[in-house]
């Protein structure tokens, strides 16, 4: 998707539809919109320029008779041409070109409509997965980062497993919940997604197929599909993912790993139930199926601690484990860590060499004073206390104006509440209209396309009024879809 980043000057003596056409004409020129680009739909194009229709239909009219773009029924606005093309005698490189020939594939539309909507500030996030900036301890981590000049003397590249220090403390916080793992079977990661690519990359074949729960946040994304992996969902109840599908498929698909979201499943919100987590580690013994055990989400219950993590259940390297600070503490310090055989380790290490030399050093540094000066935990408290309210505000405002329209389970812990429609509507349609009214949601279809009838709602982003008031709206919105369906 292009970017904007500029709007037009209602207060300008120039026109605002010869602003918006100047804007484009300039974009074109320079080449940052290459021929062949796609322009956004005209009524996204309008609402980021803050104009109405007719203003920047005449503006794109100006720019299609300067042969600069091209209309093309049914399927948008198109550059065409930019000024220099015009003169030259040979055409300019068709960057598009390139773009299709790619070997990682580009995201679903309505994910990269999200990733640029979520900066934002106009908009209600009422579906991101992650902390408010109202929970960020900002007293806390001055604190820590006011420590780390005492403590690093110098920024080099750190080990190929990560800062021994950070690794020291992971094994510390991990046995806390009963993982028994020493500092050199830790790897330390730029967050789970990236653990994600380094095993796909490094330990399976190509055309393997991984099991995991439908629906699951990973049918987001298409890493997958660029790395040529299949993924092959099974069916959630209401312990966790279903046993029996796992033996059928291991014996008539090329199963080479199950991944699964144990703890507040993403978007569910399911918690794996400690009966499940043991057949699971049963079956995927006698079949020798590895597991990725994806427990970001852990520390974020609640009401009661969830149960034992798949990996303390097991002593034969069957698990690799993820857990990562985004979640809990601050996406943006991009630490997480995977745990594993050693070798695993040791080879996952070599190929995140090759890929980045290493995570941040800085962040490394924070991150262990976090842990090993035990505020970690204090914030932890206050996040769940935090999210309590949170929920019970969400919860009450769904109660008010969703109960006849919609299902939902009460949320043991993590962010997200799964709304389930009574009836059906057009998620494209619901997308487009929420945006319209400034909020920005998650359609059930980014997850799972059969998730037709259902919502990720999130209590942990918006402010407590803006969650109130978007819901509000929101419900008015599916009520008027539903009316006219």
């Amino acid at each position: 998707m292009l970017s904007i980043d500029w709007m037009p000057n209602p207060k300008d003596s120039i026109p605002l539809h010869q602003q918006i056409s100047a804007y484009m004409k300039n974009k074109i020129a320079n080449g940052e919109w290459p021929i062949n680009s796609k322009l956004p739909p005209q009524r996204t194009l309008a609402r980021i320029f803050q104009v109405n229709r007719s203003t920047l239909a005449i503006a794109l009219d100006e720019l299609i008779a300067d042969g600069l773009l091209e209309s093309k029924i049914g399927s948008g606005t198109w550059v065409a041409n930019n000024t220099w093309s015009l003169l030259a005698s040979t055409p300019p490189i068709n960057w598009t070109s390139y773009l299709d020939r790619g070997m990682h594939l580009p995201n679903l539309h309505t994910i990269q409509e999200i990733n640029h909507l979520e900066f934002d500030p106009k908009v209600i996030r009422l579906g991101t997965g992650e902390l408010s900036p109202e929970i960020f301890p900002k007293t806390m981590m001055d604190s820590i980062l006011r420590k780390l000049p005492n403590r690093i003397h110098s920024l080099g590249y750190e080990e190929p497993r990560g800062l021994p220090f950070l690794r020291e403390q992971i094994s510390i916080y991990l046995s806390s919940f009963g993982i028994n793992a020493s500092p050199s079977s830790i790897m330390i990661v730029s967050g789970a997604l990236q653990a994600l690519q380094l095993i796909c990359s490094s330990l399976l074949p190509k055309d393997s197929t991984i099991l995991l729960e439908r629906p699951s946040y990973l049918f987001s994304l298409r890493l997958f599909q660029s790395m040529n992996m299949d993924l092959c969902g099974i069916p959630l109840d209401n312990e966790g993912m279903e046993i029996a599908p796992i033996s059928f498929h291991k014996k008539h698909k090329n199963v080479n790993l199950l991944y699964t979201i144990p703890c507040f499943h993403n978007p569910t919100g399911i918690t794996m139930t400690e009966r499940r987590r043991k057949s699971i580690i049963d079956v995927c013994q006698k079949e020798q199926l590895p597991i990725i055990e994806d427990d970001v989400y852990r520390e974020l219950w609640l009401d009661t601690p969830p149960p034992t993590p798949l990996k303390a259940l097991e002593k034969e390297g069957l698990v690799l484990y993820l857990g990562s600070l985004s979640k809990s503490l601050s996406p943006g310090l991009r630490i997480g860590w995977i745990v594993g055989p050693e070798p695993v380790i040791e080879r996952l290490a070599d190929t995140k060499m090759q890929n980045d030399y290493g995570s941040s050093s800085l962040s490394q540094w924070a991150a262990a004073e976090w842990l090993a000066s035990g505020l970690y935990q204090t914030h932890l408290e206050e996040v769940r206390a935090q999210l309590r309210i949170r929920r019970e505000v969400a919860c009450k405002t769904l109660e008010a104006h969703f109960s006849d329209i919609a299902t939902w389970q009460l949320p043991k812990g993590g962010f997200y509440v799964w709304l389930i429609l009574n009836q059906a509507v057009s998620m494209q349609k619901l997308f487009k209209e929420a945006l319209d009214h400034g909020l920005l949601i998650h359609p059930g279809t980014i997850y799972d396309i059969l998730s037709n009838r259902h919502l990720r709602l999130s209590y942990s982003y918006a402010s407590l009024s803006e969650m109130d008031n978007g819901l509000f709206h929101l419900s008015m919105i599916i009520r008027n879809l539903i009316r006219h369906s």
